[in-house]
């Protein structure tokens, strides 16, 4: 009973997977959460967050504290020139602090700049995200454009199927030749072809799709269908008004001003090199000494004896104190070319930003062109359709009364099909161009 409980809790759950439609959102979202590629920006910026973490850990001051251990075997030789045995043990233990006290604020200019590494490499993990956003809604409304090509290539099929069925009964009565019963079976033969044309088409763009959010189970995905969009509006943005919006809110250009601030902080820190460093430094230690020579014999003739460890640890007991500095004088020019080396990555920063804006200023432009053009073609397309579809219903009325040919019916049934694919084209391709501009605009993808 138990394993068949288990069993159709598993099958409901594949089967309720199966029948998921996934929306837009949906697919972005988890492409959020589950892309390599994301996933991989993510990891950089957490080494870039550790690097801010090391960079502050430098102010603090560093301890460290040695033990050391050392034993003598054999002859030496005194004043005199008295040889005598010197074998010995020593045992020493040290704790010493050191902090920096100065340096012209190279610490604090140095968490500054890692500061900005920080920022930029998190506006490129938005940048990666912003761009896989794109592609997904690219493709999403390429499976919709695909699936309403298939619709209306259903339609014209199931037309053809009516004229052959009308054609089959006209001709075993007489009325009609042979020829008309064999152009309308043509006819709908063709038609079928494009419906299945159609339904691979459909087929590949979702396999794409379950391609781009990596996802294993790609026979079972599918995407709802959007809302149904009869008519389509211009442009309500202009080219200005999203650009000044894109220079404010696109990643890749906050990204690139980071980098700049970076870069001009990283100049303020290599010119820190021409001041002096002083460091403090303090520390306590003591040691223990042992002679391992059995006749330990003094110059006085008696016999010396060792204090143990613990009392010479207590009486060797000492602290030290200290001040240094560093102070540059001559290193062969290197902190001028470095300097130097510096500012010439401050103009590779500056002109990153300019490359940046122009690459949105391109793709913008190219967007809002697009668009426009692709909302005249879409207008004409619907006038054609219009157009077509009253001609189909001309041929149709002048076939049954006899007045045209079939010929001419899947003529026109043909123009008609091919007005609808060419509107449907249209409108998909300015729906997507209009969603970039509202993307670059600072309005998330949505349908």
């Amino acid at each position: 009973m138990k394993n068949t409980i288990a069993f159709l809790f598993i099958f409901l759950t594949i089967t309720s997977y199966a029948q998921k439609k996934w929306t837009l959102q949906e697919c972005i979202s988890y492409a959020m959460k589950n892309n390599l590629t994301i996933h991989q920006g993510d990891l950089n910026k957490k080494i870039q967050d550790y690097q801010l973490v090391s960079a502050k850990k430098e102010k603090l001051p560093g301890v460290s504290a040695t033990i050391s251990n050392n034993t003598n075997f054999g002859q030496s030789q005194d004043v005199f020139g008295n040889s005598q045995r010197n074998d010995n043990f020593n045992n020493s233990a040290n704790v010493g602090t050191n902090i920096l006290v100065f340096n012209n604020g190279r610490l604090e200019k140095n968490i500054r700049k890692t500061e900005f590494d920080v920022q930029a490499s998190q506006y490129d993990v938005e940048k990666t995200k912003n761009d896989i956003s794109v592609q997904i809604a690219q493709q999403y409304l390429n499976i919709l454009l695909n699936r309403e090509v298939e619709k209306i290539n259903r339609s014209a099929y199931e037309n053809a199927v009516k004229v052959y069925d009308r054609a089959k009964i006209t001709t075993e009565v007489g009325t009609t030749a042979l020829t008309v019963l064999a152009e309308a079976e043509a006819a709908k033969a063709r038609e079928y072809q494009n419906v299945k044309s159609a339904e691979v088409n459909t087929k590949n763009s979702l396999f794409s799709l379950a391609m781009l959010l990596q996802l294993e189970d790609y026979r079972s995905f599918d995407v709802a269908d959007a809302p149904d969009i009869k008519e389509i509006a211009s442009s309500l943005f202009t080219t200005d008004d999203v650009l000044a919006k894109a220079y404010e809110s696109q990643p890749q250009i906050k990204a690139a001003e980071s980098r700049i601030r970076s870069a001009e902080t990283q100049t303020d820190v290599v010119k820190t090199q021409y001041w002096p460093s002083i460091t403090a430094s303090a520390g306590i230690g003591s040691y223990y000494y042992n002679s391992l020579v059995t006749n330990n014999i003094g110059y006085s003739g008696n016999y010396i004896k060792e204090k143990d460890f613990f009392r010479q640890y207590s009486d060797n007991f000492g602290q030290q104190i200290g001040l240094s500095a560093s102070i540059p004088i001559f290193n062969k020019g290197l902190t001028r070319i470095q300097v130097e080396q510096a500012k010439i990555n401050e103009d590779i920063a500056r002109n990153s930003l300019l490359l940046e804006k122009q690459d949105v200023l391109k793709n913008v432009q190219q967007a809002q062109y697009s668009a426009e053009n692709y909302y005249e073609v879409y207008k004409a397309a619907v006038e054609a359709e219009k157009s077509s579809a009253l001609a189909l219903d001309y041929a149709e009325k002048s076939y049954a009364a006899g007045r045209t040919t079939i010929y001419d019916v899947n003529t026109a049934r043909n123009n008609y099909a091919s007005a609808q694919g060419n509107t449907a084209q249209a409108k998909f391709n300015y729906i997507f161009q209009q969603k970039l501009i509202e993307f670059y605009a600072g309005i998330p993808l949505s349908l």
